[in-house]
C-alpha cells in the first residue's frame, strides 16, 4: 500500500505522506496542505481530524473495543484500583509495588486543602453550580503551587499527586457547602474513594460507615472515566496546555469543558429521562414506540456513543455492577427497573440493532450514584475526578513532546467583504 496520498486541486497535484497508528488506523498527513495548495482542510467538530499523536488510550468503536495503553479496560473490572490506573495513564506502564506505594502515599498526605484555599468556598452562593465551583478552586489551587512548568519529573509526580488528590476534597467541599453542613477533613486512615465517601457523608458526631461493594462501584467508574482519547474536555486540556498553560489552569479548563449537558452531563439527561417516564406513568414500550417515532421529538437518552458503533464496552461492566449494588443495598429503585426493561427492548428491537444504538456508558452510570446518594447536580463533577488522570496524561504527553506548537485551528470565513466605516450621522435608520 503507498505510503502517500494523491490530491488534486484546480491543477495543483500533491503528495501527502500517510501515517499509521500502532494499531493500524491511517491517516493523512496534511500538515503542508495550505503552504502547497492554499486550501484549508473543513471538518466542523473535528471528527475526522488527528489533532495528535497519542499514545495513552486506544478506542475501535466498531467493535467496542477500548484500552488503556494497551490493556483492554476489561481487565480492570476487579484487580487494579484507580490510583493504579491513573500511574498507568500519566506515566506510561503500570507501577511497581514501591512506586504504587510512594504515590498512594502521597494523595494521603496532600488530602488537606490549605486553609486559605478552604475559605474561598465562603465567597461561593450555597446554590452555585459545583462544576463551576470545581473549575475554581482548581484554578485557585495554582495559586498555592511553586513552580508551573518545571521539567523535573519528580515534581511533576508531586503536582500531579496534589491535584488527583486534592480535587475529592474540593469536590466534597463544594457538597458540603451545598447542603451547609460543616466541612469534614479527610482522614488519612482511608483509602482514596473511601476517604471522599468520608468527607462528602460523615458527621462530626457520626462516621459515613464505608461499604467495600460500595467502594468498588466508584472505583470502577472512576477506572472506566480515566480516559477516552480526545473528547471535548481532553481535546480543551490539550489545547489550553499548547499555550504552556500550568497543568491546573489547563484542567480547569477540561472541566468547564465536561460541564456541557453534551459532554459530562449525559448522565444527568439519562436520569431526567428515567424520572419523566416515572413521573408520566408510561411503559418502557411506550417510550420505545416514541423513540422510533422521529414526529414525537422524544429523543432516547442513555443509547448510541459518538464513537461507538458496537456496544459500549465499559456499559456492560456497570450494568453488572449496578445489580450487585442494588442487590447489596436490597433497595429497589423505579428507575433501575425501567432503565433495564428499556435496554431489554432495544436490544431485541432491529430498528435499535439495525443502527448500532446500544446503551452506553452514562445509561448505567447516573443510576449507581443515585443509589449511593449522590445527587444529580454532582454527577459531573464525579466525572471529572475520574477523568482527571487522563487529563494529567495528555497534558504531560503533549508537554514531554519535542517542538510542539501552540494549537491555532484556522477558519472558512463567511461574514462581509470589505466594508467601509460609515459615520453614524450616515447611517440609515433601522426598518420599522
Amino acid at each position: 500500500m503507498s505510503d502517500h496520498a494523491t490530491l488534486t486541486v484546480n491543477g495543483i497535484t500533491v503528495e501527502l505522506p500517510i501515517l499509521r497508528g500502532s494499531c493500524g488506523e491511517p491517516a493523512i498527513d496534511i500538515t503542508t496542505l495550505t503552504a502547497q495548495t492554499g486550501y484549508l482542510a473543513y471538518d466542523p467538530g473535528f471528527g475526522n481530524t488527528a489533532s495528535c499523536r497519542s499514545a495513552i488510550t486506544w478506542i475501535d468503536g466498531d467493535h467496542g473495543i477500548l484500552r488503556y495503553r494497551g490493556i483492554p479496560i476489561e481487565q480492570f473490572a476487579t484487580k487494579p484500583n484507580f490510583v493504579e490506573v491513573a500511574w498507568l495513564l500519566i506515566f506510561g506502564r503500570l507501577p511497581t509495588t514501591p512506586e504504587l506505594k510512594d504515590f498512594s502515599a502521597k494523595l494521603t498526605a496532600n488530602a488537606h486543602l490549605h486553609e486559605g484555599l478552604r475559605h474561598h468556598f465562603e465567597g461561593f452562593p450555597v446554590d452555585a453550580p459545583p462544576m463551576a465551583i470545581l473549575s475554581a478552586m482548581i484554578n485557585a489551587k495554582g495559586c498555592f503551587e511553586d513552580d508551573f512548568l518545571s521539567s523535573d519529573d519528580q515534581q511533576f509526580e508531586d503536582a500531579a499527586a496534589r491535584l488527583i488528590s486534592k480535587v475529592r476534597t474540593i469536590a466534597a467541599y463544594a457538597y458540603r457547602r451545598a447542603k451547609g453542613l460543616p466541612v469534614i477533613y479527610p482522614d488519612p486512615k482511608l483509602r482514596y474513594i473511601a476517604n471522599m465517601l468520608h468527607m462528602m457523608f460523615s458527621m462530626p458526631y457520626d462516621q459515613y460507615v464505608i461499604d467495600p461493594d460500595i467502594e468498588a462501584a466508584l472505583n470502577l467508574i472512576f477506572i472506566l472515566h480515566a480516559d477516552h482519547e480526545q473528547n471535548c474536555s481532553t481535546a480543551t486540556v490539550r489545547m489550553v496546555g499548547s499555550s504552556h498553560a500550568n497543568l491546573f489552569a489547563s484542567a480547569a479548563a477540561g472541566v468547564c469543558a465536561l460541564w456541557g449537558p453534551l459532554h459530562g452531563g449525559a448522565n444527568v439527561a439519562v436520569i431526567d429521562m428515567l424520572e419523566a417516564i416515572h413521573r408520566g406513568g408510561l411503559s418502557p414500550e411506550d417510550v420505545i414506540r416514541r423513540a422510533k417515532d422521529k414526529s414525537s421529538g422524544f429523543r432516547l437518552m442513555g443509547f448510541g456513543h459518538r464513537v461507538y458503533k458496537n456496544y459500549d464496552p465499559r456499559a456492560t461492566m456497570l450494568r453488572d455492577i449496578s445489580e450487585r449494588i442494588f442487590t447489596k443495598l436490597n433497595r429497589q429503585d423505579p428507575l433501575l427497573d425501567i432503565a433495564r426493561k428499556l435496554e431489554a427492548l432495544a436490544l431485541a428491537d432491529p430498528y435499535f440493532v439495525e443502527r448500532r444504538l446500544y446503551p452506553n456508558v452514562d445509561f448505567y452510570s447516573g443510576i449507581i450514584f443515585r443509589a449511593i446518594g449522590i445527587p444529580t447536580d454532582m454527577f459531573t463533577v464525579m466525572f471529572a475526578i475520574g477523568r482527571l488522570p487522563g487529563w494529567i496524561a495528555h497534558w504531560k504527553e503533549q508537554h514531554d513532546q519535542p517542538g510542539g506548537r501552540i494549537a491555532r485551528p484556522r477558519q472558512v470565513y463567511t461574514g462581509p467583504d470589505l466594508t467601509n466605516y460609515t459615520p453614524i450621522d450616515q447611517r440609515p435608520a433601522p426598518a420599522g
